[in-house]
């Protein structure tokens, strides 16, 4: 079933961009630091890098995978906009899983970074509650959230669109989409949380 919300990902996603504009291209993104052509390129480098040469980009980068990363990206993004395009809709059905993340942590990785876009972008596109869900589960956990630096101590997490909440303490109250990212350290406007909780403080997103 994971499977089938990451393909619905990946296939949506690649509808989006391919009717965005030049301008919309080389916007920011709410990944600090990226434009979309910059996560677009991060988020396909999975499918156009085989094993060895991402491991010989990570030698190169001292074995940073930030560093790597960043670098990969910057570079990528220069490719023409219909190959990463096409790199991202022939893919939906790859099997790619992050290390250690399974395809939960795949999921994540494409839900998030789909709406780095299409947040910024400020384009209406709602992840199924079943995949959202299941990506809070994953970011909630004290081990995933700790890799963003934000802060949840003595905070409950209450999704207003879904049954979902974690944690305990005072209550920060959003959509599921905006405390999802929130929890990945992505900076969202003040408007969109409420409750005594809204003292979380967004981190350094890892990417």
């Amino acid at each position: 079933m994971i499977q089938e919300w990451i393909a619905e990902q990946r296939t949506e996603l690649a509808g989006v961009l391919t009717g965005l504009s030049a301008e919309q291209w080389d916007a920011p993104s709410l990944c600090e630091g990226w434009a979309v052509r910059h996560v677009v390129a991060h988020v396909t480098m999975p499918f156009r890098y085989s094993t060895p040469k991402f491991l010989k980009e990570l030698a190169k980068a001292g074995g940073n995978f930030q560093k790597m990363s960043d670098g990969v990206a910057s570079r990528d993004a220069e490719l023409p906009r219909a190959e990463l395009i096409a790199a991202l809709r022939d893919n939906a059905d790859n099997p790619w899983r992050p290390p250690g993340g399974g395809y939960e942590g795949a999921l994540t990785h494409d839900v998030i970074h789909g709406l780095d876009i299409t947040r910024a972008l400020g384009i209406e596109r709602t992840v199924r509650p079943e995949a959202i869900r299941t990506v809070l589960d994953l970011i909630a956990q004290p081990k995933t959230r700790g890799r963003f630096g934000v802060e949840l101590d003595g905070v409950e997490l209450q999704a207003t669109d879904l049954e979902w909440s974690s944690g305990s303490g005072a209550p920060l109250r959003g959509r599921a989409e905006d405390l999802a990212l929130v929890l990945t350290g992505r900076r969202i406007g003040d408007e969109a949380l409420e409750g005594a909780g809204a003292r979380l403080r967004a981190g350094s997103a890892e990417r």
